[in-house]
């Protein structure tokens, strides 16, 4: 027999909606929210824990909520009410969970590649920007993102929103930018920083060993530990009027390349 909730004031769902809202939250209690089908599922792919799962019975049947139970899920059935205060899109299929979050630390980070490709964010301040970069990460199927000086957590839920699930299923580590630098240099790893200053054209270089490809924000670009820590600066040529563009549009022609020149390996 599953739980029903119809009520947005039950405490259960007032602790849900803290835990979408608020990074402290999320970090206290190692819990976040995903919702979606493929969110879900990539979840699950992923490795993740669900711990509950919460379904609209108009959008999401009752036999598709009951096929969670062999996951040792709780399975709660929901009011529109409650759902439309839960959901963070309003085209979600009805279904919303809570997963465990996992560590993310340099240390745990797991490089099956010999020839390793990474991109490196330092300080990307949009969550739509950071899902977008994950996007931009597994159609390159790079072997992991790592996160410098993180501005939000990966559990927010615009960044699990905007990156159509791929924060479950591409290994991600987040770390100061100091840490990011020395763990690239034990491994030896190139790093190419991309910037507008003492750099030469992206499509120049070679990428076929290790690699650390490093996106800066669009504002004020890479701190100076960046450019000196670089093998070589890098950058795209600009054809237009403005100087910049955006930073997973960025990062997804510089991957490319790389995946190019290693005949898309």
């Amino acid at each position: 027999m599953h739980k029903l909730i119809t009520s947005p004031q039950n405490p259960v769902i007032k602790q849900l909606i803290q835990l979408k809202d608020k990074s402290r939250e999320r970090k206290k209690t190692e819990q976040f929210l995903l919702e979606g089908k493929r969110e879900l599922s990539l979840a699950i792919k992923g490795g993740y824990t669900i711990e509950t799962l919460l379904y609209f019975p108009d959008l999401f049947s009752e036999s598709e909520a009951k096929a969670m139970e062999h996951y040792n899920v709780e399975i709660i059935e929901i009011s529109k009410e409650v759902f439309q205060k839960l959901a963070y899109r309003s085209t979600t299929e009805g279904i919303i969970a809570v997963g465990k979050t996992k560590s993310h630390t340099l240390e745990e980070l797991k490089l099956t590649s010999k020839n390793p490709l990474i991109l490196v964010a330092e300080a990307p301040e949009k969550p739509g920007n950071i899902g977008a970069l994950l996007r931009t990460a597994d159609a390159a199927n790079v072997d992991a993102v790592i996160i410098a000086n993180p501005k939000s957590d990966i559990y927010n839920p615009n960044i699990i929103r905007s990156s159509v699930g791929c924060v479950f299923t591409t290994e991600v580590a987040v770390a100061s930018s100091e840490d990011v630098i020395s763990y690239l240099q034990k491994y030896n790893f190139n790093i190419f920083s991309a910037i507008l200053q003492e750099s030469v054209p992206y499509h120049m270089q070679d990428y076929t060993l290790p690699t650390a490809i490093v996106v800066g924000t669009e504002a004020t670009g890479l701190t100076q530990e960046w450019r000196d820590a670089a093998t070589q600066n890098i950058s795209i040529p600009m054809q237009g009027v403005i100087d910049s563009m955006n930073v997973s549009v960025a990062a997804g022609i510089l991957i490319f390349e790389a995946k190019r020149q290693r005949n898309f390996k």
